[in-house]
C-alpha cells in the first residue's frame, strides 16, 4: 500500500470512531488528519472506509466500503494513509474481482501484479488523438449503421432476454481474437446470479484468457458500488497507457453508478437535486467517463448498458447519460421475437460517426439507403396487415421484397452461440458488408428466397445456402404482417 507523503514518522496513524450512521462514520484524530478519499481501516481491516469530508480540525466523515456491523463508538481506526487501489498487470487476466482488488474465482491470489489509485485524472488534451476512427466489431448491423467510436462510449438499450449478454459476448470474443486487445467488464450493482452465469458464458466462450471481470454486487453499501466502476478504469488505463493495448471496457449498468452516488450524497446529508439526485450527479459522472478515452498509446471503448428510469428520456440520469455517449444501440424485444438477432432495432439506434466526413461518401450513401427502405417498409406493414401484400403497387411489393431481405442479411451468426446453434460463427468485415446491402439494394437477389439471406456471413454464401430446388425465379415468399 502506497503511504502517503504527509506522515514523516513510522507510527501509525490511529483515531477513533465517534459516531456510525448507517454507513456513515465520523472518526476522530488527534494528530494527522487523513487527506480526501485516504481509505481507513477498523478491526483489523474487516472494515474498510473512505474519507469524504473532514469536518473540522480532528473530525472526519468517512464512507463505509463494507457493511459496518460491529463497529461502535470508541472504536480504533487506522489511517492507511494512501487511496483504495486497484490490481494492475498481467496476472489480472482471466480473473473476477471486487472493488477492493480481492480475487472473488475462487482461485488462488494473483501474481505479478502492481497496486494503483482508483482516483487517477483523465488523459491531458495533449495525449488524445484528435482524429475520429471506427471500432470494428465484425458485427454487421453495427458496422452498417450505427458504428462505433475507437476511443468512444456507445450506450446499450435493451430488456431482459433480448439479448443484451450474448451481444456484449461477440464482442469481447471478436476484441480479442481479431484486434487482440483486452476487454474488461464492470457489473456496477450487479446480481450474483448475473455475474455467475456471465463467468461461466465468458468461460465457455473461451474468452476469458484476454478478459478481467470487477463486481460490486447489488447487496454491498453504496459506497463500495460507488468506486468498482474507478476500479475498473484504473485497470483499464493500465493496458492502455503500459501495454499499448486497446482495451473494451464493457459497463452494466451506468445508472447503478449513479444511483450508488446519489444513495451516497444522501447518507453524507447533501442536499439533494432535481428528482432527487445529488447535486454533484455532473462532475461525478464526468470523473468517471472522462477517463474512457482515445490516447497516442492505445484507446478505452467502452458500451455501457443504460436504464432509463420508467422509460424517461428526460429524467437527469438519462440526459447525463447520453451527453457522454457517441452511438446508442438500441435492442428490441419484437425482432428478437421474429428469430432476427442480433435483435437491434436499426431505425431507433444511432451513431454520431454515420457522417461522410468520418466514415466515407460510400458507407454514408449505403447506410442511409438502408434506412430509408426499412422505415418506408415499417410505415406499409399497417396496409400489408389490413389489406394484404396483393394491394400493393410493384414498387411498394419490390421495396418490402428489398427490406425484408435487408433485414434477415443484417442477421448473423455468433462464435458464442456456436455450441447451441450448430452454426459456425462469422466475423464480417466492413467491405463485405457494404457490399452485400449494395448488391441488395440493386435486387441482385429478388429471386432467391429470404432463408437463403438469413444467418451467413459474406453475401457470397447466398448462393451455397440457396436450396438446389428452389430456381430463381420459382420461389413463393409468404410475407408476414
Amino acid at each position: 500500500m502506497v503511504q502517503s507523503s504527509r506522515v514523516t514518522s513510522n507510527a501509525p496513524n490511529v483515531g477513533a470512531v465517534a459516531s456510525v450512521r448507517g454507513s456513515v462514520v465520523d472518526v476522530r484524530f488527534e494528530e494527522h488528519l487523513p487527506a480526501i478519499q485516504t481509505v481507513l481501516h477498523a478491526q483489523n481491516g474487516r472494515i474498510v472506509m473512505e474519507v469524504l469530508a473532514q469536518r473540522d480540525a480532528h473530525h472526519v466523515r468517512a464512507i463505509a466500503l463494507t457493511p459496518a456491523q460491529g463497529l461502535a463508538r470508541g472504536m480504533a481506526v487506522q489511517d492507511t494513509g494512501g487511496p483504495l487501489m486497484a490490481p494492475v498487470g498481467n496476472g489480472i487476466l482471466s480473473r473476477m474481482f471486487d472493488v477492493f482488488g480481492h480475487a472473488i474465482d475462487q482461485k488462488p491470489a494473483p501474481e505479478g501484479i502492481m497496486w494503483r489509485s482508483v482516483h487517477q485524472s483523465p488523459p491531458a488534451l495533449a495525449r488524445r488523438t484528435t482524429r475520429s476512427e471506427v471500432f470494428v466489431t465484425g458485427i454487421k448491423v453495427i458496422d452498417l449503421l450505427m458504428p462505433l467510436e475507437r476511443g468512444g462510449k456507445a450506450g446499450l438499450f435493451g430488456g431482459a432476454g433480448v439479448g443484451k449478454t450474448v451481444l456484449l459476448t461477440e464482442m469481447i470474443h471478436n476484441m480479442v481474437g481479431h484486434q487482440e486487445g483486452v476487454s474488461i467488464f464492470c457489473g456496477i450493482g450487479e446480481r450474483c446470479r448475473e455475474g455467475e452465469e456471465l463467468y461461466r458464458e465468458m468461460s465457455e466462450a473461451r474468452v476469458l484468457p484476454n478478459m478481467v471481470m470487477v463486481f460490486g454486487q447489488m447487496n454491498e453499501p453504496p459506497g463500495s458500488r460507488f468506486r468498482v466502476g474507478h476500479a475498473a478504469l484504473t485497470m483499464a488505463e493500465y493496458f492502455r497507457d503500459d501495454e499499448h493495448r486497446d482495451v473494451l471496457l464493457l459497463i452494466d449498468n451506468i445508472f447503478r453508478f449513479i444511483q450508488a452516488g446519489a444513495e451516497v450524497s444522501g447518507l453524507m446529508g447533501q442536499m439533494p437535486s432535481r428528482l432527487g439526485y445529488q447535486p454533484t450527479m455532473g462532475t461525478e459522472l464526468s470523473a468517471l467517463e472522462e477517463r474512457i478515452a482515445n490516447t497516442d498509446t492505445g484507446a478505452i471503448t467502452s458500451i455501457q448498458a443504460v436504464y432509463v428510469p420508467a422509460d424517461d428520456f428526460t429524467d437527469p440520469a438519462a440526459v447525463h447519460t447520453f451527453s457522454h455517449l457517441s452511438a446508442s444501440i438500441v435492442l428490441s424485444r419484437k425482432r428478437a421475437s421474429e428469430g432476427l438477432y442480433p435483435a437491434i432495432d436499426p431505425l431507433q439506434s444511432s451513431s454520431k460517426m454515420a457522417t461522410p466526413g468520418i466514415v466515407g461518401e460510400r458507407h454514408y450513401r449505403v447506410a442511409q439507403a438502408i434506412r430509408r427502405t426499412l422505415a418506408q417498409y415499417a410505415q406499409l406493414k399497417d396496409i400489408i396487415s389490413m389489406l394484404g401484400l396483393e394491394q400493393l403497387a410493384q414498387e411498394d411489393r419490390n421495396l418490402v421484397a428489398r427490406a425484408r431481405r435487408l433485414e434477415r442479411f443484417l442477421t448473423q451468426p455468433f462464435f458464442t452461440t456456436e455450441q447451441f446453434s450448430g452454426t459456425a460463427g462469422k466475423f464480417v468485415s466492413l467491405e463485405d458488408s457494404l457490399e452485400g446491402c449494395e448488391r441488395i439494394l440493386a435486387d441482385e437477389f429478388k429471386d432467391y428466397p429470404e432463408s437463403a439471406l438469413y444467418m451467413i456471413g459474406a453475401i457470397d454464401e447466398v448462393r451455397a445456402k440457396a436450396q438446389p430446388h428452389e430456381e430463381p425465379g420459382q420461389v413463393a415468399i409468404a410475407y408476414e404482417s
